[in-house]
């Protein structure tokens, strides 16, 4: 029992391992241009590999949320771990079979497949561990997820594409996550049955400790609960989808920005992104994970409905950003949270999974807002209707609120 008090905290840090070599394969942007001038493809060829590995990664997570529940993470997460060295290490021979269907079947699938194993393995342990600190816990590991970009998109387009290319680079990057996944897997666990920390009464414990339920999958799904916050989770992830893509263009073109002080912005995001969901998640424990949500969504809704109107400088630019980063980082620090305690942990794999399938509909935004850019000529469109999907999400998380005395 010593053991497993002492290293507690091992198991976060497994998590973030976890999520920081899930969002390096996130981090396909810098991929792009190269592969377009390498093999003359079209930019839609060269982004589809991440909208299959990103709607292919949303759809395990539930069959992985299964296996998790019956298996434990450690067995679930080396088997993602194993699944990424023929993810990269095939992708890595595009330069000798240059078209994107390769790629749509490497990294896209078999990709998608590894890092779903293996996020679905970084949110249940934590919370198990901290039922006194849940939102710390969780938001902790998942934070790698949103530090991956700002961390590894820099390396991999300044150093490794240029000195290894695209086939060394994918190759040197099969053997990393390889490598630190599978540390990661030996190092988690699930706690022993009816395991709590010394000391800790769960009348004392953090605001949302105490799960309002044990909820099976089927229940889950057959309650108004989950599908109001299914939307929520949806609605926003969409919304902020369909702008980020937009980021950089409004400010070369409308704001006059360089290339590089328009990809600041991008950087803000991810920053505020990764290191905001601690922040999150230690504000949810303090105050209630759906309070933290209606703030937040207050703030995403203003700053998207005037972010035509607001970001027009340098400053108001990167302040948005900050703010829409902000908002990226409750989301996917505090649903997993929300999910455990309105639903319980003893299903939480399968059923986060579950809920987590509304980021795979939420991936589906860039899409259309790069479609109605292309309709009207404007970013104003994507940025107004991203801000009402914010309005509709703060108004759910209201109801759940009011509805369901949720704090």
């Amino acid at each position: 029992m010593g053991m497993y008090i002492m290293t507690r905290w091992s198991i976060p840090f497994a998590g973030f391992l976890l999520a920081l070599m899930g969002g390096v394969s996130y981090a396909w942007g810098v991929f792009a241009v190269p592969i377009e001038k390498s093999f003359e493809w079209t930019r839609a060829e060269a982004a589809l590999p991440l909208t299959v590995f990103m709607a292919i990664f949303a759809l395990v997570m539930v069959p992985a949320g299964r296996l998790y529940d019956v298996m434990g993470p450690r067995k679930v997460a080396a088997m993602g771990a194993l699944l990424f060295m023929p993810a990269y290490g095939l992708a890595a021979l595009v330069g000798r079979i240059p078209y994107p269907w390769w790629l749509l079947v490497t990294y896209g699938v078999i990709g998608g497949v590894a890092c779903g194993m293996t996020y679905a393995c970084v949110a249940p342990p934590a919370r198990k561990w901290f039922p006194d600190r849940p939102g710390l816990a969780i938001s902790f590991g998942v934070m790698g997820f949103g530090l991956a970009a700002v961390l590894f998109a820099p390396l991999k387009a300044e150093y490794l594409i240029p000195a290894y290319g695209i086939e060394g680079t994918l190759l040197m990057l099969a053997i990393m996550i390889t490598a630190v996944c599978l540390f990661a897997a030996w190092l988690t666990r699930n706690p022993p049955d009816g395991w709590k920390p010394p000391g800790w009464e769960r009348s004392r414990g953090a605001k949302q400790a105490r799960a309002l339920s044990e909820c099976t999958p089927r229940d889950l799904i057959r309650s108004p609960m989950f599908w109001i916050i299914w939307l929520t989770f949806a609605l926003v992830i969409a919304g902020g989808l369909m702008c980020i893509q937009h980021i950089p263009a409004f400010g070369e073109s409308v704001v006059g920005l360089t290339p590089l002080q328009a990809a600041g912005a991008g950087a803000v995001f991810s920053a505020f992104n990764g290191f905001g969901r601690p922040v999150a998640g230690f504000l949810s424990d303090r105050f209630g994970t759906v309070w933290v949500m209606i703030v937040t969504y207050v703030i995403q809704a203003m700053a998207l409905l005037s972010f035509h109107a607001f970001a027009l400088t340098l400053p108001t630019l990167y302040i948005s950003a900050a703010l829409m980063g902000w908002g990226f980082a409750v989301t996917l620090a505090l649903f997993p949270t929300l999910t455990a305690f309105c639903f319980g942990t003893k299903h939480l794999g399968v059923n986060y999974g579950i809920v987590f399938t509304a980021f795979g509909v939420g991936a589906l935004a860039p899409a259309a807002g790069g479609a109605i850019y292309d309709a009207t000529g404007s970013f104003a469109p994507a940025f107004l209707s991203a801000g009402i999907m914010a309005v509709i999400g703060l108004v759910l998380c209201v109801v759940l609120k009011r509805k369901y005395s949720l704090a």
